[in-house]
């Protein structure tokens, strides 16, 4: 495993300096293929900055291991020696290094023989947003290639360096966002018998929505709806026309997110009527929720000695990797990056996030002990 310290470690410096967001990783999909190439692959590309490999094994049907590339809008607070170059643009949520791992996986597979299994290794665009996980699932590649299951990991600074954390079922949410807005009728805040304040209706809205989780769904259906972001008003002694507010919806399964919104609706219809307000929303699902294969996992758990292990809990964040899910079994997998001697603390989406390369090396493993057909996966 040593032996790919010195090129994952490259990889990951190297595309750390060259951020880029959803669908415009020109540069990245430009790296990605050069270094596939010249380990002696035929890479394609794919909804235009992505990236994938096919390794035909003795078997027609496919083991499949993703990564995603793309990085965000931030300002880099970092003072290492590979800092972006991309003003505004940072890797801060460790996609660098689920790229740097499985450039650094396709360079192992370079040193067997022909695997039992068909491998297919693809380097996914814009999992940040709107989900590139989808758009490559639209294209037909899983079926074209007979993927029987799916794996991949995110980098999770929560967990001690090194851990390697999973449970089988619902493990990430589904995520949904909404944009609402109470338009009133404002004027001065000394007569307000004159206006129709649309904080009150706003204040009520927000209450109302608590009793939907803990009053409608079953007590064992997770949920949560947070408004995030308000705003409305220009000056202290007028009461303003509208209100705006934004939030999210995060849920285990489809029908409670469907729930949730009619619930919502509801809300917002009744708050109109008594409160003679009008409310504009629009809701926005975005990805489905990751469910862990259990046939996988159980399988994951007869070689778990191998890692540092423990399992998982639900967690109430997102990724697009539910879309392949959908299509075929999959798992997935949190691999720890807190160091604190090395002050590697800083959350995800931080701009000082930071980590250890050779904490990667937990994931080739990973890939590694996946493949391998003793473990009859």
């Amino acid at each position: 495993m040593n032996f790919l310290l010195k090129d994952i470690t490259k990889y990951r410096q190297d595309l750390h300096k060259i951020p880029e967001v959803g669908f415009k990783e020109f540069k990245t999909q430009k790296y990605i293929l050069e270094n596939l190439e010249k380990m002696g692959y035929s890479p394609f590309t794919i909804c235009e900055t992505g990236v994938y490999v096919y390794i035909p094994g003795n078997k027609s049907e496919c083991k499949a291991f993703r990564a995603d590339i793309d990085a965000l809008p931030i300002e880099e607070n970092n003072s290492c020696d590979f800092v972006s170059t991309h003003k505004g643009f940072m890797h801060a949520c460790g996609h660098d290094g689920h790229a740097a791992t499985l450039l650094a996986f396709a360079k192992y597979l370079t040193t067997l023989d022909k695997t039992e299994y068909s491998i297919l290794l693809i380097f996914q665009p814009a999992e940040e947003g709107p989900g590139g996980a989808k758009f490559i699932c639209e294209t037909g590649l899983l079926e074209k290639y007979k993927v029987k299951e799916i794996y991949s990991f995110h980098l999770f600074p929560d967990l001690k360096e090194g851990v390697i954390s999973t449970k089988p079922g619902p493990f990430f949410a589904q995520a949904t966002e909404f944009d609402c807005s109470i338009i009133g009728k404002g004027g001065h805040g000394g007569m307000p018998q004159k206006t129709n304040d649309p904080l009150i209706p706003f204040t009520k809205t927000i209450d109302s929505y608590q009793s939907i989780i803990s009053r409608n769904l079953s007590p064992f259906n997770a949920g949560v709806i947070t408004v995030g972001k308000f705003s409305g008003g220009t000056v202290r002694n007028i009461i303003p026309n509208s209100l705006d507010f934004y939030g999210t919806i995060r849920t285990y399964s489809q029908e409670d997110t469907e729930y949730i919104i009619k619930r919502m609706k509801e809300i917002h219809r009744g708050i109109e009527i008594s409160f003679n307000v009008k409310i504009n929303d629009e809701f926005r699902v975005l990805y489905p929720p990751i469910i862990n294969d259990e046939n996988l996992y159980n399988k994951f758990l007869k070689f778990s000695n191998n890692f540092n292990f423990i399992q998982g809990e639900a967690l109430a964040l997102a990724e697009d990797f539910a879309f392949y899910q959908e299509k075929v079994p999959g798992l997935f997998f949190l691999l720890g990056t807190r160091n604190e001697d090395k002050n590697f603390i800083s959350p995800l989406h931080s701009s000082s996030f930071n980590f250890d390369e050779k904490v990667l090396l937990e994931g080739v493993k990973l890939f590694m002990k996946l493949l391998e057909e003793k473990n009859e996966l």
